[in-house]
């Protein structure tokens, strides 16, 4: 899934085109009866922007639609505005711009696309799965016809074998996730997989296709079925074959891989920290890997969507991937198809708030704005006060059970309410864009008003802690980052509440770190972060490198969860955290219309990026060395601006822009130059970055729990 390209002569030409947020829409049909086109504006002119474009689509008959040129800077989201679309029909599309510096482009390359048999004047479109066969990265003979092939990475998939047989006999095939001294772990615990299928071969060529038997588990009626014509599938990465009739070659044995089309070149990430790289190498391949059912599901035990899963796995797939369509799809069949906690209800506004500001998309938006408002809200919950009682629901906070730092569960949760919080900023700015003014208005005066009540209620300002909920005097680590991570904590309270934060560690889960990254970063504590992110203990990330998985897993350890998963797309929080928060990249308008760049790397000294957005690449690279400067250099995309914003060596300081001195106000210790046009820009402090201070939380901020 490479950017569409092309030369012309008359020069720069529109990249990495786009139907209904789709780069390869030849590899499915579209539904929609008015398709959306984007693309991304190219030059090579620091500083330009796109004026105007044009569009042509064309079919059978010849053109369909010619725009003309339209003075505009859009660049996503323009509607098909042409004689009305047939349905199973080819079509094609391009797109030429004009710029202010460059003036008048090239036409694109044209960009296929067919409709479907039904059109619909709202649908989602996805692709189809893949199958990708994969060659061993080893082959080992173990002994005579028994060898242990080893493909490096665990794919859901399928085993393909091609031999010439001496004469008929069968084999012994084992398919298994993890590995041993012996090359196969045949009793790998938890749900962790394998499987042993015997395979009868006959004298000559063979091509064998071994799949694993059903499970009995992921195949129930709520489960995502696979497709009937890939077979049944299960996660594998060593393959034993016993009573192999021939000498195992690499030519002979490939791991079918099935997936969501995924652009393995569309991000990037290395840094000093050789840590930091593996956990995001991990987390990006997670993405890819996961992606298997064609809708993001909570792993290989159960194959189900849940919705606080998706939503990070949402956050990162959109870091690795300049891919929308399985993240839509996957928040509009929860909405259909929704799961029994309480908090997983509450992140469906949170899915549908990431899709919009990464799409700058509103039309799943509209369709499902009425149901967020009645159903997901739980405005029904609201005491008088604004807070919510959730008596009779199955609040979770954390899982498993055993990762909620001894949360004490209320009737009025402060987990619950915390994310209630974020709900109502969510639906009010959803209000806004949909034109919904009362709700607007409404939305904005409970949020003001919930904030205050909050804080009144639920903040023990003797310990300058918040307790886990109304009646008890228990302070549990997920009730104090959940306020950090959602913007519920005064400025006045929020050293203590970030102490107590630290002092508790990584007392959670896979999936709460999430919300534990964010508060952490939110309080400016990027050392700890990076700590945590860092970490070698068995509650980190590189422990599950350590055990050998090569997807993150659903727990730290099974020592946390004896039945977890090792496929688990909740665990890979770095994937998303490392580019929004260590990088700082963000949306501050939907559709990335303008960037947030804000990194804070505390001590990681280097690093470079490539960070996927739908307008197209954001390039980051940064020195952090101490006693040196700080270095950025960020690379924008023409139909997009940001607000980039350095952090100062002790706080204060003035930074270079482009070798000249800018004009910049100084923010909670980041110098902010606001308006940053596109083209490559480069940020110098003209202060040395200091070497690293820890700070320890005192002994009275950790009594009390």
């Amino acid at each position: 899934m490479a950017l569409n390209a092309s030369v012309n002569r008359d020069g720069a030409s529109p990249a990495g085109l786009m139907c209904e947020l789709l780069e390869e829409p030849a590899l499915t049909k579209i539904a929609e009866a008015r398709p959306e086109f984007g693309w991304v504006t190219t030059s090579d002119k620091t500083g330009d922007r796109q004026t105007a474009y044009q569009i042509r689509v064309t079919g059978r008959a010849g053109t369909l639609w010619d725009s003309g040129q339209v003075a505009s800077g859009q660049s996503i989201n323009v509607d098909y505005a042409g004689e009305p679309l047939t349905p199973d029909t080819s079509y094609s599309w391009k797109v030429k711009t004009w710029t202010a510096l460059a003036g008048e482009g090239g036409w694109s390359a044209a960009q296929a696309f067919t409709t479907a048999e039904v059109l619909q004047p709202y649908a989602t479109t996805r692709y189809p799965l893949l199958e990708t066969p994969m060659v061993p990265a080893s082959i080992n003979k173990k002994g005579e016809h028994h060898y242990v092939a080893d493909f490096g990475t665990v794919a859901f998939g399928y085993l393909t074998l091609e031999f010439d047989a001496p004469e008929a006999g069968s084999m012994q095939v084992h398919l298994a996730e993890r590995g041993d001294t012996n090359g196969v772990n045949k009793n790998p615990g938890g749900t962790v997989r394998y499987r042993m299928m015997t395979k009868r071969f006959e004298k000559g060529m063979n091509t064998l296709s071994v799949h694993s038997d059903p499970d009995s588990r992921n195949t129930e009626e709520q489960a995502i079925a696979i497709p009937k014509a890939l077979g049944v599938i299960m996660p594998f990465r060593y393959v034993e074959l016993e009573n192999c009739p021939v000498e195992l070659k690499a030519s002979m044995i490939r791991q079918v891989a099935v997936h969501y089309p995924f652009n393995d070149q569309a991000a990037a990430f290395e840094s000093s920290n050789d840590i930091l790289d593996q956990i995001w190498e991990l987390c990006r391949y997670s993405m890819k890997a996961t992606s298997f059912c064609g809708v993001y599901v909570d792993g290989d035990r159960e194959r189900i969507p849940y919705e606080a899963d998706a939503y990070i796995n949402q956050l990162s797939h959109y870091a690795v991937d300049r891919e929308f369509s399985l993240a839509r799809y996957s928040h509009e069949y929860l909405l259909k198809h929704p799961t029994w906690p309480t908090e997983w209800k509450q992140h469906s506004v949170m899915m549908a708030w990431a899709d919009y500001m990464y799409t700058g998309n509103s039309e799943s938006l509209a369709q499902c704005y009425d149901q967020l408002k009645a159903e997901k809200t739980l405005e029904q919950r609201a005491r008088d006060d604004g807070l919510l009682n959730t008596k009779g629901m199955r609040d979770i906070v954390d899982w498993p059970g055993g990762e909620r730092d001894g949360y004490t569960f209320k009737e009025v949760n402060t987990v619950v309410n915390a994310f209630h919080y974020e709900n109502l900023k969510q639906m009010r700015l959803f209000a806004e864009v949909l034109g919904k003014e009362d709700d607007a208005r409404d939305y904005e005066k409970r949020a003001q008003k919930f904030y205050q009540v909050f804080n009144d209620k639920l903040f023990d300002s003797t310990r300058g802690v918040y307790v886990d909920g109304e009646g008890t005097d228990h302070a549990s680590l997920h009730a104090n980052m959940m306020p950090l991570a959602f913007g519920l904590v005064p400025d006045d309270r929020l050293e203590r509440v970030a102490d107590f934060v630290v002092s508790r560690g990584m007392a959670c889960s896979v999936y709460a770190a999430q919300y534990l990254m964010e508060g952490l970063y939110n309080a400016g504590r990027a050392d700890e972060a990076f700590d945590l992110l860092t970490s070698e203990d068995i509650r980190s990330w590189y422990n599950m490198i350590r055990v050998g998985a090569t997807i993150t897993l659903e727990a730290w350890d099974n020592t946390f969860k004896p039945n977890q998963d090792w496929n688990h797309a909740w665990g890979a929080v770095p994937g998303n955290i490392i580019p929004r928060y260590l990088l700082g990249v963000r949306p501050l308008e939907a559709g990335f219309g303008k960037a947030l760049i804000r990194p804070m790397p505390g001590p990681l000294e280097r690093a470079a990026s490539t960070i996927p957005t739908i307008r197209g690449p954001i390039k980051v690279t940064l020195a952090n060395k101490p006693g040196e400067p700080f270095e950025l250099a960020v690379t924008i995309p023409v139909t997009m601006t940001a607000r980039v914003e350095i952090p100062l060596p002790g706080g204060e300081g003035e930074v270079m822009v482009n070798g000249k001195a800018a004009t910049s106000r100084t923010v909670n210790g980041f110098a902010v130059i606001d308006g940053v046009g596109s083209g490559t820009h480069t940020f110098r402090t003209t202060g040395a970055v200091m070497a690293r201070m820890k700070k320890v939380a005192s002994e009275h901020e950790t009594q009390g729990r």
